[in-house]
């Protein structure tokens, strides 16, 4: 069945069962309904091609990533985003084009995408403070959401964040209960807005414990394993390390763990550590008990929120802006433990 012999048996024009079926507000709620039964009864299924020329739109979302020498957000974190936001897409009909560009570019891809008319809103990732891409987007009149969060934007904006501040703070305040002082953070890049939030709540923490922080502890690096093993090798090799560490990813803590293990160490006795991002779907933290002691969100469910609020906004402009903050949980493992004895 098409969408003129849907609109035929529903006495209705083919321009008003495709906006009933794709959001439009002008469309009255019994007349969507109505029209939403019937689809489902003759098992339709739109045909993108009437759908853009019926609304206009391009039924396509936008995902522009800059590959950076320190910084390539493509990683399974990403996946796990772009897995959970392709599900909403999906079911509203839409296609996703992901848009890979040199470092410098990501302003002339969202201007193309713009003239072109090829997407209809697109998703922005990993701001950095006060991102120059918030006003860039106003500016084109491209209706865009946020994942995460940039400090310092003067203009209002959609977005969808866990509140790394406080996951961070609780960790480190956790830390602290069992005994420890010296407590290490390798954190993600701190041009990042998120990486930003989860120092100030690490620092918030020892400052309300009355502990100064120590540089040498405190540590922004790309997210890789390979990282994660160099910075925790030289931390392990300190006249006096860490007896705890904050780790800003599974990624980081892949590598974390072997130099552990190189050390001599048992992990959640000799050394704890915490971690964040361990819902991951290729890359679980343990199966029946968790393995890490982990600040635990899904960049699943995260990317699902996104794309839903940016669908919503295309199918029904508005002025006003909506925000989601998602608290992180604070999972217990086998990775943490008291302050150890010193003989």
């Amino acid at each position: 069945m098409n969408l003129k012999d849907l609109s035929q048996k529903l006495g209705l024009s083919p321009t008003t069962v495709s906006r009933a079926l794709n959001g439009y507000p002008e469309v009255n709620e019994e007349t969507r309904a109505k029209v939403v039964t019937a689809a489902k009864k003759y098992n339709y299924k739109p045909n993108a091609r009437a759908i853009r020329l019926a609304t206009g739109r391009a039924m396509a979302v936008g995902h522009v990533i800059p590959i950076e020498t320190r910084h390539e957000i493509v990683n399974p974190i990403f996946a796990d985003f772009i897995a959970g936001a392709g599900e909403n897409y999906a079911k509203a009909g839409y296609d996703l084009i992901l848009s890979i560009v040199p470092d410098g570019d990501e302003a002339r891809v969202y201007r193309e995408m713009k003239s072109r008319g090829n997407v209809d809103g697109v998703i922005v990732h990993s701001p950095k403070h006060d991102d120059h891409r918030i006003q860039l987007l106003h500016e084109l009149g491209l209706p865009f959401v946020v994942h995460g969060r940039a400090t310092g934007a003067e203009l209002p904006y959609s977005w969808v964040d866990v509140n790394n501040r406080r996951a961070f703070q609780r960790a480190t305040e956790f830390l602290l209960d069992l005994g420890h002082r010296r407590i290490a953070l390798v954190n993600g890049l701190e041009f990042m807005d998120f990486a930003i939030r989860r120092r100030d709540g690490y620092l918030g923490a020892l400052h309300g414990r009355g502990i100064a922080a120590d540089p040498a502890l405190m540590h922004s690096i790309e997210m890789t394993e390979g990282l994660g093993y160099q910075i925790v090798r030289n931390l392990l090799a300190l006249p006096e390390p860490p007896t705890a560490l904050l780790l800003s990813s599974m990624i980081i803590a892949l590598g974390a763990r072997r130099a552990i293990v190189e050390r001599g160490l048992t992990l959640g006795r000799d050394i704890s550590v915490i971690i964040h991002d361990d819902d991951l779907s290729y890359m679980k933290n343990g199966e029946d008990v968790p393995i890490f002691t982990a600040t635990r969100s899904s960049v699943r469910e995260a990317g699902r929120i996104a794309a839903g609020m940016l669908l919503e906004t295309i199918a029904n402009p508005a002025p006003s802006c909506t925000n989601r903050l998602l608290e992180a949980e604070l999972i217990i493992g086998q990775s943490t433990g008291p302050l150890p004895l010193r003989s």
